[in-house]
C-alpha cells in the first residue's frame, strides 16, 4: 500500500520548531532561514489541514493536536536517524563532538589516537566551546560539559570525576620548598579568569583566608594556567581529571595532600533516541572506560 507521508523537510522543520519553541532556533539548528522554516511549517499545516502552532510574540506554542502529533513523529525521526547512521557506519561515520577547550586539550585530544585505533571507521570532528548546552546553535552528536544537569530530550551520561588541589612543577618546589600552606606567601599563585575564586576557597579551607601570596598571575583559560604551572611560573589549582597524566609522569607535583575542592563531574550529553547509534554508542563506551565511571543515564 502507498504510504500517505508528508514532505520530510516539512516534518523536520515542524519537529525542530516544536521542540525548541521558536522558528528562529529551529532555523539555526537546521541551517536555514527563519522564512524557510515558516514556509515548511505552513506546507505541513496545509498537508494536514490543521493548524500546528499558536503564535505568541517571538515564541510559538503547539496546539493540543500538534502536541500529540509531535509525540509520535519525534521518536520516529530519531529512529530514522539511528537507522541511517547504522546503515552508513561501514562507509565512515562522522561524529561531531563539542567540549570545553581545557578538557579537549588536556584530556580528550591526547586520547583520541586510541579511540581512532579502536574505531578507524569513525571520523571525529571536535569543536571547543564553553557555551551552555542550550545556547549551542549547532546540533552536535555529543556535547561534553559539567553536570549532571537535566535538559528536555537530552540524556546526561557522567563519565569522569574531578577535584581540585594545588600543583606546581618539581623544579619550582626544589627552588622554593613548601612545608605548610603558609609558605605560599613566598610563591606566585596562578588564577584562571573563568574560575577566579579557586585559590580563595582553598585558602579558606586550610584556615588562612587572608594569606597574601608573593605574587599573582591571572590567565584567561584554564589550560594556560596549567601550562604556566608546568613551566615553573607558580602554583595552580589543578583539576585532577586534567592533570592525572602530569602527576603520574612527574611533570607536576601536589605539595599538599589536601584539602581537595569538589567539582562537577564531566558528562556526555546526547539527544534522546541517539544513544544507541553505532558511532555515538562507541564513543560513549570509550570515554566511560577511560574515565572510569559507570555510564548510567541521569
Amino acid at each position: 500500500m502507498r504510504r500517505a507521508l508528508p514532505p520530510l523537510h516539512a516534518l523536520r522543520a515542524f519537529e525542530a520548531a516544536a521542540r525548541l519553541g521558536s522558528f528562529k532556533a529551529a532555523a539555526d539548528e537546521l541551517g536555514v532561514t527563519h522564512g524557510a522554516v515558516s514556509q515548511q511549517v505552513r506546507l505541513l499545516e496545509d498537508w494536514l489541514r490543521a493548524k500546528a502552532f499558536e503564535r505568541h510574540n517571538r515564541r510559538v506554542v503547539l496546539t493540543p493536536a500538534a502536541r500529540t502529533y509531535l509525540a509520535e513523529i519525534g521518536p520516529a525521526l530519531d529512529r530514522i536517524a539511528a537507522a541511517t547512521a547504522q546503515y552508513g557506519h561501514d562507509a565512515g561515520a562522522v561524529l561531531s563532538v563539542n567540549a570545553p577547550a581545557s578538557f579537549a586539550l588536556r584530556w580528550l585530544v591526547p586520547r583520541l589516537a586510541a579511540f581512532r585505533a579502536q574505531h578507524p571507521a569513525i571520523q571525529v570532528r571536535l569543536e571547543t566551546s564553553n557555551q551552555p548546552l542550550e545556547a549551542l546553535a549547532v546540533p552536535y552528536d555529543v556535547v561534553i560539559r559539567g553536570g549532571p544537569d537535566t535538559f528536555y530530550g537530552i540524556t546526561a551520561r557522567p563519565f569522569l570525576s574531578e577535584e581540585r588541589l594545588p600543583v606546581c612543577s618539581p623544579g619550582l618546589l626544589a627552588r622554593v620548598p613548601l612545608h605548610r600552606p603558609e609558605d605560599l606567601g613566598r610563591h606566585t599563585l596562578l588564577h584562571s579568569s573563568s574560575l577566579p575564586r579557586l585559590w580563595d576557597d582553598w585558602l579558606a579551607a586550610v584556615g588562612i583566608p587572608g594569606l597574601q601570596p608573593g605574587a599573582a598571575l591571572t590567565l584567561d583559560h584554564f589550560y594556560l594556567t596549567l601550562q604556566a604551572a608546568l613551566d615553573g611560573i607558580g602554583l595552580a589549582m589543578g583539576p585532577t581529571a586534567l592533570i592525572a597524566d602530569d602527576l603520574a609522569e612527574g611533570r607536576l607535583v601536589a605539595p599538599f595532600p589536601g584539602p581537595r575542592l569538589p567539582a562537577r563531574r564531566y558528562c556526555a550529553y546526547v539527544r534522546d533516541g541517539r544513544v544507541e547509534e553505532a558511532a555515538v554508542a562507541a564513543f560513549l563506551a570509550w570515554i566511560e572506560a577511560d574515565g572510569g565511571e559507570p555510564m548510567g543515564a541521569w
